[in-house]
């Protein structure tokens, strides 16, 4: 019979070809690396492993053969069952060497015993302990862990000598500040009060509008002098006299810090009073504000008012040279004109007095009359004139004119005779007419001066009615029922602050120093 014809062999592959078995032992073992077994857990597994007549490839594969027979690698008898017994019938439990040197050997027939050995890890006639020797990357790991503890103890001895430091220069400080402003320092109580300066704009009694005129805020260096008279030494006196500030600061019921000494300097008293009186202007509004603080409330408002009533005299004062001065030279110039213009006044009237008549109008008289006797005198000139004409003149008309023209020319002569004798001459009419001109010229130039005097009077009444400042209070002092100072937690907090910025600012100083030294 014809053979039948082979089938078709299926084509070959080509490279390794791994069973589904090795791929999921594979599997496996990687899923046991990524456990994060230990190394003694690896080598106890590999023993178990053995101990057992498995043969593992490696630690991990020990693992893995162990879970597929349903061995617990970890389990606490199978670890027991690792101590093999000795010669002299002690155990121990000795390391990976002794181990395997105990156990049976697969390839060497029946033992001493009857068991199966394993075959022989160290080789024999050598120390079968432990090596100490370690190998490079545990010794790299253990030098890293020496640095590491070392840093830690070196952080943890310079944290410890840092809270020494902060402790000494900061919070010992700051604690000792905190003690004092809660439980030593004297309560103080401040008295506020704000006050201003105005002036007026008026134009003083010589203006119909000069009491209902707006006023205005005085100048700022009105109101700077008037601060700096209040913080100065000039004030403290005045105030120690008058209220006894001294006394009341060297008093056994404030603080030591805060207290005087029993006879104080007008120097030591000055710095006090500067810390308790704290007074600022606010260029803006023209308001000047005062604080007043004394340990005791009541005093402390007396002090405020008595402050004030300084300031009230000293606002008074500022200007009053200036409108002195002013009022006095208008006031002389003044009264000198008065004078002047009552001495030509008086000049005048006794010229009347003594010439009984007006010298002026008497030679006005008198050139009258001349004037009116000259036009007679002309008429009657004509008429003689006319009658002479005729070839028979009338001799009694002749005659008569004749005689009106020699009177007339008579009284002409002792009319020009008296008006020469009243124009010529020392004490002549014409000198006493011009002396009583010059008299009515002085009369009417002393009334201009007078005039002038009088309104330069009215202007320095108004400029110094101008110039007049007055102090307003707005706001009145009141004597505070709590204490305002101290501050108890703002001033401890401000203490560690600056206590904090001044640690610092040094350590920062000596380190910079010390990189200086060192580089």
């Amino acid at each position: 019979m014809p053979q039948a014809a082979p089938a078709q062999s299926e084509p070959l592959r080509e490279g390794e070809v791994s069973s589904a078995r090795e791929v999921s032992g594979e599997t496996d073992i990687d899923t046991i690396r990524r456990e994060g077994l230990t190394g003694r857990q690896l080598r106890m597994a590999r023993r178990v492993a053995q101990k057992n007549g498995l043969a593992p490839t490696s630690d991990f594969d020990a693992v893995r053969l162990l879970r597929t027979n349903g061995i617990d690698p970890f389990q606490r008898s199978n670890m027991l069952e690792l101590v093999v017994p000795q010669a002299g019938g002690e155990a121990r439990d000795g390391g990976p060497g002794d181990v395997l040197a105990g156990l049976p050997a697969q390839t060497g027939g029946a033992g001493a015993h009857g068991r199966v050995q394993l075959p022989q890890t160290v080789p024999a006639g050598r120390n079968k302990l432990p090596s100490t020797e370690l190998s490079p990357s545990d010794r790299r790991q253990r030098e890293i862990s020496e640095i590491q503890r070392d840093i830690t103890r070196r952080r943890r001895r310079k944290g410890g000598l840092l809270l020494i430091r902060l402790a000494f220069f900061v919070f010992l400080p700051a604690f000792a500040a905190g003690y004092y402003f809660y439980n030593i320092a004297t309560p103080m109580y401040a008295t506020d009060s704000q006050f201003m300066l105005i002036q007026s704009e008026g134009g003083g009694g010589a203006s119909p509008f000069g009491n209902i005129l707006p006023t205005q805020f005085a100048n700022s260096q009105d109101s700077i002098a008037t601060q700096a008279y209040l913080q100065s030494k000039d004030a403290m006196l005045r105030l120690n006299d008058d209220e006894g500030f001294k006394d009341h600061f060297s008093s056994e019921e404030i603080d030591p810090i805060q207290r005087l000494t029993d006879d104080p300097t007008n120097e030591e008293a000055y710095k006090v009073y500067k810390k308790n009186v704290k007074i600022g202007y606010d260029p803006t509004e023209g308001v000047i504000r005062m604080e007043v603080i004394a340990a005791d409330p009541k005093l402390s408002e007396e002090f405020s008012r008595s402050l004030l009533t300084y300031a009230e005299e000293r606002v008074n004062n500022l200007s009053k040279q200036k409108r002195e001065d002013g009022m006095r030279d208008a006031a002389g110039a003044y009264e000198t004109a008065q004078t002047k213009r009552r001495d030509s006044q008086e000049r005048l009237i006794r010229m009347q007095v003594d010439n009984g008549i007006d010298p002026e109008a008497q030679i006005i008289a008198l050139r009258s009359q001349i004037t009116t006797y000259e036009g007679l005198l002309i008429e009657k000139e004509l008429e003689l004139a006319a009658l002479l004409d005729n070839i028979r003149p009338n001799k009694a008309k002749v005659d008569g004119a004749s005689g009106d023209v020699r009177r007339l020319k008579v009284q002409l002569d002792k009319l020009n005779d008296k008006l020469n004798s009243a124009t010529q001459g020392e004490n002549s009419l014409a000198q006493r007419a011009v002396e009583m001109q010059l008299a009515q010229a002085d009369l009417a130039a002393a009334d201009m001066v007078l005039q002038s005097a009088q309104t330069a009077m009215d202007q320095a009444r108004t400029e110094a009615s101008r110039q007049v400042r007055y102090l307003t209070v707005a706001v009145e002092p009141v004597a505070p029922q709590e204490p305002t100072y101290p501050r108890k937690f703002e001033n401890t907090i401000l203490a560690f602050l600056v206590f904090a910025g001044i640690y610092l600012m040094l350590s920062l100083t000596a380190s910079i120093l010390r990189e200086q030294v060192t580089s």
